[in-house]
């Protein structure tokens, strides 16, 4: 497919659109982030920006649907969830719309991702290819909802949530491009990759406008949908997926595992993951957003590169790529309450 055009456009579009939302964003006082006790910011800014992604990444899907009507399946799976989620999180980025509907919401964007996918595919574990049936799409279902609603927890920093989401697309798509000569599969990748560049521009440290709820839960769903359609294509690719996402895996588990231990509402707003704890250690986003992209290109690619392309079984790589994560969360005490007169909070 001769689309590189089509990259473009979607990096552009989305860098205008985002341009246009800032200002619109200024003009309406409902959508300004306002810094409070658990805010990771000092001044009031923008958010809903990541509207500009959804709609950027959306309208681009259609040429994609023309040019491979084969990937008719996973563009219809994208732009129903991905529409639906957007809507429900810029409609609570206006409004505070209530847990209990959202994730219900969540829930019916992820049983039509998965009726278009036509269920979860065999997964490879330790050498064999199970099929899980239908326990299989009850998880795969949960899967999509928590990776959309850890994305929006993780999306706390600026430029974090969008550093991973291009990380994410790029490595995946480098992944299977080193395991398939069929291209047209990566271009869903690689645009969702473009739209998000071009909302980096303007989210980058010091942020001047934030993604919202629309954004961070649009991205978190549709990598989700992404990871289990390269599962299909390969089994072992869901395993380099997670490792690929190990970062915000790891820290948005953890924290919400310490806070259910606790006896704590998990609903409830609060500043314990370990990035920001980072944060307020080195005294500012720069610092850890960078930190996570060192990992993220260093520790967490070769590894996913080396189980997407056959050399290390998918759960050993995995368990390797975690285990140093799972310490450094805990080193900066992700779900812990803070710590009077303590620099990790």
């Amino acid at each position: 497919m001769n689309g590189w055009w089509l990259l473009i456009a979607t990096l552009s579009c989305s860098l205008l659109l985002t341009g246009g939302l800032r200002h619109y964003a200024l003009s309406a006082q409902r959508l300004m982030d306002v810094p409070n006790a658990r805010s990771a910011h000092s001044t009031p800014t923008p958010r809903g920006g990541g509207v500009a992604i959804a709609v950027s990444f959306l309208l681009a899907l259609f040429p994609v649907l023309y040019w491979e009507p084969s990937l008719e399946y996973l563009v219809w799976a994208l732009f129903g969830a991905g529409l639906g989620v957007a809507l429900l999180g810029f409609l609570d980025d206006h409004g505070h719309i209530a847990a209990r509907w959202r994730l219900l919401g969540h829930f019916i964007a992820a049983g039509w991702a998965l009726y278009w996918l036509q269920g979860f595919p065999p997964l490879s574990l330790a050498g064999w290819v199970v099929d899980l049936g239908w326990i299989g799409n009850l998880l795969a279902a949960v899967y999509l909802v928590w990776l959309l609603n850890l994305y929006n927890f993780m999306d706390g920093l600026d430029g974090l949530a969008s550093v991973e989401a291009i990380f994410v697309c790029l490595g995946s798509a480098l992944i299977f491009v080193g395991s398939s000569n069929h291209w047209a599969l990566v271009v869903p990748e690689l645009l969702l990759a473009c739209a998000v560049a071009g909302f980096l521009f303007w989210n980058a440290p010091p942020a001047r406008i934030f993604m919202g709820d629309a954004g961070s839960g649009f991205l978190g769903i549709s990598l989700g949908i992404l990871s289990i359609q390269a599962a299909k294509q390969a089994p072992e690719l869901l395993w380099s997926w997670l490792i690929l996402l190990g970062v915000f895996i790891v820290d948005a588990t953890l924290t919400l595992l310490r806070r259910l231990f606790l006896g704590e509402k998990l609903y409830q707003a609060h500043c314990r993951h370990a990035y920001q704890y980072a944060a307020r250690y080195y005294g500012g986003h720069l610092p850890v957003t960078l930190g996570v992209s060192l990992i993220n290109l260093f520790w967490l690619l070769p590894l996913a590169c080396a189980v997407g392309w056959g050399y290390v079984e998918g759960l050993v790589g995995l368990v390797i790529a975690y285990i140093p994560l799972i310490a450094l969360a805990l080193r900066f005490r992700a779900g812990l309450p803070e710590q009077s007169g303590s620099k990790t909070g």
